[in-house]
């Protein structure tokens, strides 16, 4: 049964989106079953899902139902900008290691965030580097949060409280503080900076205290956690924290080091995390975000270069964080191309294509670096597509 809290939330959300009334109903009564999944959370004037879809009553989300749900806009909905390449840690399963060149200007970060919302990007995730350190952070974060939804996400070294009631004031929604472990030796090991744990810690008491800001923690899960079911610890040790989220993904094979057979999780370990996600939420309180449960056939799956975009700190162009792939470089050719070439060849399928073909990354980029448009293009031309996730067929394909 519907909490009344949460019928609230959706007569509110109603009201807020009457556009959500033309969804083709086999897409609406899926988003209506994927949503109850989830607690609504008010954070000052925002009612929230989770972060990773804009706050339920604001504009970015009234363009998401009208342009994504509705009409059915072929472009991306979700895109990732690099802020800065710097960043005081060296974690070893960072997804940026292998790019490089020289970093994008205030100027043409803004314009990138143009392209984007032209293109019908909603909800934008700034990272880096260490976006913290980039001076600009709050003017950005102005810029594109207008009438889109921004997440920052952060190590936290750096945070004071003058900047994050900026940012909040800014217009950003929500925040994720990277925590990987409840031992502080583990979390500053994984992450090879001592004292990261600490600094970590001390910014979610920071943003918690900033009144209206959604305040999260984004773990990655390495091999280990995964296989030993330490999952459950982790997710205590966030509860007692008081956080909003805890928003989760297992180590992705994004790097050269981790393209050996057995890197990618299982579907048996995607499905006991959905799960784990699934009995957390039902019990209330600080809401579980899975990625995999995202991206799982049965849900929305894998949106990699169609409805998600990375653009790194140099301007390359990418399907999405986790790919080391570009497709070309935001000061070579317009960003509209760059995404319409990368839909071309990226349909979105059921399963997240890093965990499904490492072993092809692996076979281009044999010396680790970042595949150019050309070897990205012949590795993606030679894989096999599954086929679309059970939203993508309610949304895009007619009952008969």
């Amino acid at each position: 049964m519907m909490a009344a809290n949460e019928s609230f939330a959706l007569l509110k959300t109603l009201r807020a989106n009457p556009a959500m009334l033309r969804v083709r109903p086999r897409a609406g009564l899926f988003m209506a079953h994927y949503m109850s999944k989830f607690a609504v959370k008010r954070a000052g004037d925002n009612l929230i899902l989770h972060s990773h879809l804009p706050p339920l009553t604001s504009p970015a989300y009234s363009r998401f139902v009208k342009q994504h749900l509705v009409s059915r806009l072929p472009g991306p909905s979700h895109a990732q900008i690099g802020l800065t390449p710097m960043c005081p840690q060296n974690c070893a399963y960072c997804y940026n290691k292998q790019r490089k060149g020289e970093p994008m200007s205030t100027r043409t970060i803004l314009r990138v965030i143009d392209d984007l919302k032209e293109l019908g990007v909603v909800w934008f995730g700034f990272t880096g580097g260490e976006p913290l350190l980039n001076p600009d952070l709050g003017d950005i974060t102005a810029h594109a949060a207008t009438d889109a939804a921004v997440k920052l996400f952060t190590t936290g070294c750096g945070l004071t409280p003058v900047l994050a009631t900026g940012l909040a004031d800014a217009g950003m929604f929500s925040v994720a503080v990277s925590l990987n472990h409840w031992e502080a030796a583990r979390h500053d090991a994984s992450r090879r900076y001592p004292g990261s744990f600490d600094a970590a810690l001390n910014a979610l008491r920071v943003f918690k205290a900033v009144a209206g800001l959604h305040v999260s923690v984004s773990s990655i899960l390495d091999p280990e956690m995964t296989h030993n079911g330490d999952v459950e610890r982790l997710l205590t040790f966030l509860e007692s924290l008081g956080i909003d989220e805890a928003w989760l993904s297992e180590m992705k094979p994004s790097l050269d080091a981790s393209w050996q057979d057995g890197a990618a999780i299982t579907e048996e370990e995607r499905r006991r995390l959905v799960a784990l996600q699934d009995a957390y939420n039902k019990r209330g309180g600080m809401t579980v975000n899975y990625l995999g449960h995202f991206e799982g056939a049965e849900q929305f799956g894998c949106n990699a270069g169609c409805k998600m975009v990375y653009v790194d700190a140099f301007g390359e162009v990418s399907p999405c964080v986790f790919l080391p792939m570009s497709f070309g470089n935001v000061r070579d050719r317009p960003l509209v191309e760059i995404v319409e070439e990368m839909r071309d060849v990226f349909p979105g399928e059921e399963r997240c294509f890093a965990n499904r073909n490492f072993p092809l990354l692996r076979e281009y980029a044999a010396d680790g670096s970042l595949l150019n448009r050309q070897h990205s293009l012949a590795a993606v031309r030679r894989v096999e597509f599954g086929g679309p996730s059970e939203f993508s067929r309610r949304l895009y394909t007619r009952a008969v």
